[in-house]
């Protein structure tokens, strides 16, 4: 007979822990963190200008990392193009290193689970 395909949405209906092994979406996971920082930096700097208040959290000093940034409107869209970079670049190899290990740590499990089994067999013959 045919095979039909399980879904992930089957799989994690079946059971709720299959959640937590299924390989994160690299590209969304760091457009996410990307943002965030972007939107999270441009807020800083414009708290920081409308409050007429002093670089009291050190924003200035990521002028040394984000080339063009000040705490200036122009510096905050600058430092916020370079935070989304960077927060996408963080976030995507995150989601890599989280399925590489996750991959790994599946595939030993498995592999020690199938010599287990194997052992078990040649002791009963």
């Amino acid at each position: 007979g045919s095979q039909t395909m399980t879904t992930n949405r089957e799989l994690a209906e079946r059971n709720p822990l299959v959640i937590q092994f299924l390989p994160m979406h690299k590209r969304a996971f760091g457009t996410a963190t990307g943002f965030s920082a972007a939107l999270i930096l441009f807020l800083l700097t414009a708290v920081t200008i409308v409050g007429h208040s002093e670089d009291v959290a050190g924003l200035g000093l990521l002028a040394q990392f984000f080339a063009g940034y000040s705490v200036t409107w122009t510096g905050a869209v600058v430092g916020a193009a370079w935070a989304g970079f960077t927060g996408f670049v963080m976030g995507w190899f995150l989601a890599f290193a989280r399925n590489f290990f996750v991959a790994g740590m599946i595939l030993y499990v498995r592999a020690r689970t199938d010599l287990e089994q194997s052992r078990n067999l040649l002791d009963h013959i």
